[in-house]
């Protein structure tokens, strides 16, 4: 049985009575489109998102050009540009240390500040920050006083080295 079947039949008869309302013709209207609606919406939605995206976009690309010379329309000073620090080639230097003990506590890798003690006048800074490259064995050395330690410096600090061996005792201090 389907479900026309079920629903009994009702004919109509037309009365001339004043209960109805004169017939009306329709006007005409486009059709209704069902099922595209969704699709109306998400693609607004999507529009709404790109527009949303491109103008944080813009904003930021805005800030980013724009701080530096926001900063400097202040008055405030531009960042200062450091260049990259240049590439410093270190040499092995061979120091000759006063105090053999002192030598006997550093190690490959350490830091020290190799200091002069020269007769005339106060102590100097020769080397700052040096580092440790290798300690030789203090028993293989010779009978001169101090200790062998080499050291690891820029090359015109490994000349001043030289230079304030020769005329000046030199310690280190560990930094």
């Amino acid at each position: 049985m389907s479900a026309t079947s079920r629903v009994p039949h009702v004919t109509h008869t037309h009365t001339p009575s004043g209960t109805c309302p004169p017939a009306r013709t329709v006007p005409l209207f486009p059709p209704l489109r069902v099922g595209r609606g969704g699709y109306r919406l998400r693609r607004a939605l999507r529009r709404r998102r790109r527009s949303a995206a491109a103008g944080l976009a813009v904003v930021a690309a805005a800030l980013a050009v724009g701080g530096t010379e926001a900063q400097a329309s202040r008055g405030a000073p531009p960042p200062e540009v450091k260049p990259p620090p240049a590439v410093v080639r270190t040499v092995s230097a061979p120091v000759r240390i006063a105090d053999a003990a002192t030598v006997r506590l550093l190690h490959p890798g350490d830091r020290v500040d190799v200091v002069a003690a020269e007769r005339t006048g106060p102590p100097r800074v020769v080397a700052a920050g040096a580092r440790v490259a290798e300690v030789p064995d203090p028993d293989l050395g010779v009978g001169d006083g101090g200790a062998l330690v080499v050291l690891s410096v820029p090359r015109d600090v490994a000349r001043d080295l030289v230079g304030a061996g020769a005329v000046a005792r030199l310690a280190v201090t560990l930094c």
